[in-house]
């Protein structure tokens, strides 16, 4: 079986994706991913146009514009972060009102198709790639709100879901690595930065040819390498905060626990002892202060 290494996704979209001779690469996992053909007409300005040190190893996001004037978010994150649902509706809203002017009709708000492919769990879940869309269904009748006539020509589209936001969550590290269809194929890659010979997703032989490691001059190489290091010494970070958080925590938990068992059983013998002894004995015996132990005798 052969395959080539090549350029991590997210480097390739902050250094190779951006230019028109490479939007076939884009246009290809955007259209195998969505199930429908995708023509990017531009690149919009986005967060990954940064680059100072924390960008180095924070998220990378670009934003396309399509031929149906839509706009589709791209966003790969490597960190755990457990508001990052909320991120995502943050970063949906702030893209909608960016791209819309004051005196504008709300029926030319964007649609806005928000991609994220995630190196970290999010929630639970077996799949490697969740859809999440808008649907509004009756609480009696249960049937699904239906767009008029009218509102199909105003919104040129067909179903209440198509005018909202939507979502797709790819969870990288859950993909099993077997490419079953053309999908997975591009699962594949982004998961092991390799494709394999007998791989035919669109566009995916056009990223085999340009994001070659080996193509990379060598100032464009160690400038990847320093790169995948930073994201390799931030995920070691992380991870180890994390684990020591969940250690520290566990411990913390087991020790209150055993303190809150101790406490339970002082005032089980303290309850025993009201009317044998006196306030002050059953204090000195049981480690009680004399207001608990009063408390007791109400």
């Amino acid at each position: 079986m052969s395959v080539r290494k090549l350029v991590s996704f997210d480097w390739a979209m902050k250094k190779l994706l951006r230019s028109k001779a490479n939007f076939e690469i884009l246009e290809g996992f955007l259209s195998e991913l969505l199930k429908q053909d995708i023509t990017i007409l531009e690149i919009l300005e986005s967060e990954s146009n940064k680059e100072d040190d924390l960008d180095k190893y924070n998220r990378v996001d670009l934003k396309v514009k399509d031929s149906k004037g839509e706009i589709i978010l791209i966003e790969v994150q490597y960190e755990r972060e457990h508001d990052y649902l909320q991120r995502i509706v943050y970063g949906s809203s702030k893209t909608i009102t960016e791209h819309i002017q004051k005196s504008e009709f709300y029926s030319n708000i964007v649609k806005l198709i928000s991609i994220h492919i995630l190196y970290f769990d999010l929630g639970h879940g077996k799949d490697y790639i969740y859809h999440g869309t808008t649907k509004f269904k009756g609480l009696y009748e249960k049937d699904e709100l239906e767009l008029t006539k009218k509102q199909m020509e105003l919104y040129k589209k067909k179903k209440v879901h198509e005018i909202f936001p939507e979502y797709y969550l790819l969870k990288v590290n859950n993909f099993d690595d077997i490419a079953k269809d053309t999908l997975s194929e591009w699962i594949y890659f982004l998961k092991n930065g390799e494709i394999q010979e007998k791989f035919n997703a669109k566009g995916i032989k056009k990223a085999e040819k340009e994001l070659d490691i080996l193509k990379l001059s060598n100032e464009e190489r160690k400038v990847y390498e320093r790169y995948m290091e930073n994201i390799r010494s931030r995920a070691s970070i992380v991870h180890s905060n994390y684990s020591s958080g969940m250690i520290d925590g566990e411990k913390k938990g087991l020790e209150k626990g055993i303190k809150k068992g101790e406490k339970k059983k002082s005032l089980e013998i303290a309850r025993n002892l009201i009317g044998i002894l006196d306030t002050k004995t059953i204090s000195e015996k049981t480690g009680l202060s004399v207001e608990e132990i009063e408390n007791l005798k109400k």
